[in-house]
């Protein structure tokens, strides 16, 4: 089966005949519908910070008397978030021989002894861009993942990598955690919508979304879905098909999402949170480049700095300590 390897040479990486398939998953959505690594906000520092600020409670008794002198002075304080960019680099090479014998194909292994003159053409032109355009594919997993269950690492020297705060670690107020495994109930994600909304969070249905793995994605379509004898309805997010389901707190987009712990299911208002990008001078983001040569190899080096911008963490919510399969013989 295909792998890895360092240096792609005539021997590790033959050409082959017929179409190219991709064996491993390449989708991202949450990366993808928040900007992707093309979109999202500049940064300016290792350090990206944002301001939040509140307001006080609706009071019944604001009413002020005629004539009355002017009521003492209130002014609302503002606060700080903030997140760290982690550096993303890969490196890719090619040797001399391997990018001129992009002609010179690999045997069939077909027990037929006529098949090894089977027509066709390389589906790799240039095997220096095709490496290149995988480890982008790569990088894009890589973030997504971290964008999802990142814990916060800011390191005081040199000698730590910075990481930068994925959603999961950011949602810190409206929790629900579950001590022992349960099913995921109705009554559980409209507990934890009611938490969100009262907080702020899924003001903007369009970009209100629960995102979960496939366990917890087929509990949702039956708790909102097929008890409730509803068609399934889909949307687009940022250029990423969704389903949606109907709540007490409007129609939320359900992101199915690979990469997300299976007992975790992630109350998300995409319209607070952006990729945040540090671009360097001439070269912009998540550039690449040459290396210095070492020999008879073209290497080239892919590198970018991008970080989590998710605005007030109130206004997310996540469950937690969810059953990953059937409880009591069920399906």
């Amino acid at each position: 089966m295909p792998g890895i390897a360092a240096i792609a040479n005539t021997y590790n990486s033959p050409n082959y005949v017929g179409e190219l398939f991709g064996l491993t998953p390449t989708d991202t959505p949450f990366l993808s519908s928040i900007g992707g690594l093309t979109g999202g906000r500049r940064a300016n520092a290792i350090v990206h910070t944002w301001t939040v600020y509140d307001l006080r409670p609706p009071d019944p008794a604001r009413q002020r008397l005629e004539g009355a002198d002017a009521p003492p002075a209130e002014t609302r304080i503002r606060g700080q978030d903030r997140n760290v960019l982690e550096i993303h680099q890969e490196t890719v090479g090619v040797t001399y021989t391997r990018q001129a014998t992009q002609n010179m194909f690999a045997g069939t292994g077909a027990a037929n002894p006529n098949a090894a003159a089977i027509g066709g053409s390389n589906a790799v032109a240039v095997e220096m861009d095709w490496q290149t355009r995988q480890a982008l594919v790569q990088i894009a997993r890589d973030v997504e993942l971290t964008f999802l269950t990142g814990i916060y690492q800011e390191p005081t020297t040199n000698s730590t990598a910075r990481k930068t705060r994925g959603i999961l670690d950011a949602t810190r107020t409206n929790v629900i955690t579950n001590a022992t495994a349960k099913p995921l109930t109705e009554a559980m994600v409209i507990d934890l919508l009611q938490k969100v909304w009262e907080n702020g969070g899924i003001q903007v249905s369009e970009t209100a979304t629960l995102m979960c793995n496939a366990w917890q994605k087929r509990q949702l379509t039956t708790e909102f879905v097929t008890k409730k004898n509803y068609q399934e309805a889909t949307r687009n997010v940022g250029g990423v098909a969704v389903t949606t389901i109907e709540t007490d707190f409007g129609r939320l987009n359900i992101m199915l999402n690979r990469y997300m712990p299976t007992d975790v299911v992630q109350v998300v208002s995409l319209d607070q949170c952006a990729p945040v990008l540090l671009e360097s001078p001439g070269k912009g983001f998540l550039f690449s480049e040459p290396l210095a040569k070492t020999g008879s190899t073209d290497r080239a080096q892919i590198y970018g700095e991008i970080g989590l911008e998710y605005g007030p963490e109130i206004a997310h919510g996540k469950i937690t300590g969810l059953a990953t399969a059937p409880v009591g013989g069920g399906t």
